[in-house]
């Protein structure tokens, strides 16, 4: 398989990339190829569960069960516009009837990086994070959120975290933590780079164990675990670090508040009167959603509040629960009764197909 760069055009014309703000875009076009397959090869089988988001930009690709052709996707056709079988793990397999073109992306990158675009899109100009190098500051956030780490902290949290961010700036020798000490900050290198020493009995000037560079982190461990720090970091050039505080840290690694239900809690609740808000773009939202919902992106929540009645109640849903626990943490801040479904709707979606 050979790949070649991708540009913002080509993106733009995806579901549900086209939402993307364009500094998001500019950040995705580095991290993302374009693939090409010769025809009669396999781009993946029934059952495969990565989680890559396909999208089939030129040529024809068929979609088979039990080795029966289900469907055809067209490069450039308005089914090409959004994911191919979405649903992990795959339900069909996708075989090249032609030589075709495709882009692959992280599923969960795309996933936080959609959530961060848009409960940040009314605040990320009050961030402040500057380091004097715009695409380095687009580099080392984009890599934070695509950490699996940084998958597991609350989406509703997201903001919080970098809005309590603070900038430090180092000169080469500095050093920022010392093995021994108390845990009080977590860190982000933003601009240079960093040496892990550890010491030991026998090396008092300690062992040399790691560099950092732009988006890696550290010192969360003797946060989590309220430890002395088990490592030395050193500045191995002038940089600039992001820095958090231990309570802060440890506070927005709470999940906050929400009332998750599954697939039959939430159809229970919709039953009585409750109402599907559906929070993806309207682009997702026309490809597949749940009878009678109503769709409200995330980035409008702040601004339909008014249109919402609180005398309902509402389970909040996207693709995998991450938009949606964002959308839902917003209604309960704000005095709403709502859900969040656990998940999301290619999990539901899955469970449904098994049952039939």
């Amino acid at each position: 398989m050979k790949e070649k760069s991708v540009t913002i055009a080509i993106l733009k014309r995806l579901s549900p990339l086209d939402g993307l703000q364009k500094e998001n875009l500019e950040s995705l076009v580095k991290k993302t190829a374009l693939h090409t397959l010769e025809a009669g090869r396999v781009l993946f089988k029934e059952g495969d569960q990565k989680k890559r988001t396909i999208y089939v930009i030129s040529g024809e690709l068929v979609l088979l069960s039990g080795g029966e052709e289900v469907s055809i996707i067209k490069g450039g056709s308005k089914e090409a516009a959004h994911p191919v079988a979405h649903v992990i793990p795959r339900k069909v397999t996708a075989k090249a009837r032609s030589k075709i073109e495709y882009l692959a992306i992280d599923s969960d990158l795309l996933d936080v990086m959609l959530t961060w675009d848009q409960t940040g899109s009314y605040e990320v100009g009050e961030l402040g994070l500057k380091t004097g190098d715009e695409d380095k500051s687009d580099d080392w956030m984009l890599t934070l959120l695509q950490t699996k780490a940084f998958h597991k902290i609350p989406p509703a949290n997201i903001q919080a975290i970098f809005m309590r961010m603070h900038q430090v700036n180092h000169k080469r020798d500095d050093v920022v933590i010392k093995q021994g000490d108390e845990g009080d900050f977590f860190y982000v290198v933003i601009k240079g780079r960093c040496s892990v020493t550890r010491e030991t009995p026998l090396n008092k000037d300690g062992i040399k164990l790691a560099d950092l560079s732009i988006g890696d982190t550290f010192g969360e461990e003797a946060l989590i675990s309220d430890a002395r720090r088990n490592a030395t970091i050193t500045m191995s050039t002038d940089g600039s670090l992001m820095r958090l505080a231990k309570e802060d840290f440890k506070s927005l690694l709470n999940e906050p508040m929400l009332q998750w239900v599954n697939k039959e809690q939430a159809d229970e609740i919709v039953g009585y009167g409750g109402i599907w808000l559906d929070v993806r773009l309207p682009s997702e939202f026309e490809n597949f959603h749940e009878p009678d919902a109503i769709n409200i992106p995330l980035y409008f929540i702040r601004l339909k509040l008014g249109t919402l009645d609180k005398e309902k109640q509402y389970v909040v849903c996207c693709d995998t629960g991450r938009r949606s626990s964002a959308g839902a943490y917003i209604l309960n801040e704000r005095g709403f009764d709502a859900f969040v479904l656990r998940d999301g709707l290619e999990m539901s979606e899955e469970e449904e197909e098994e049952e039939d």
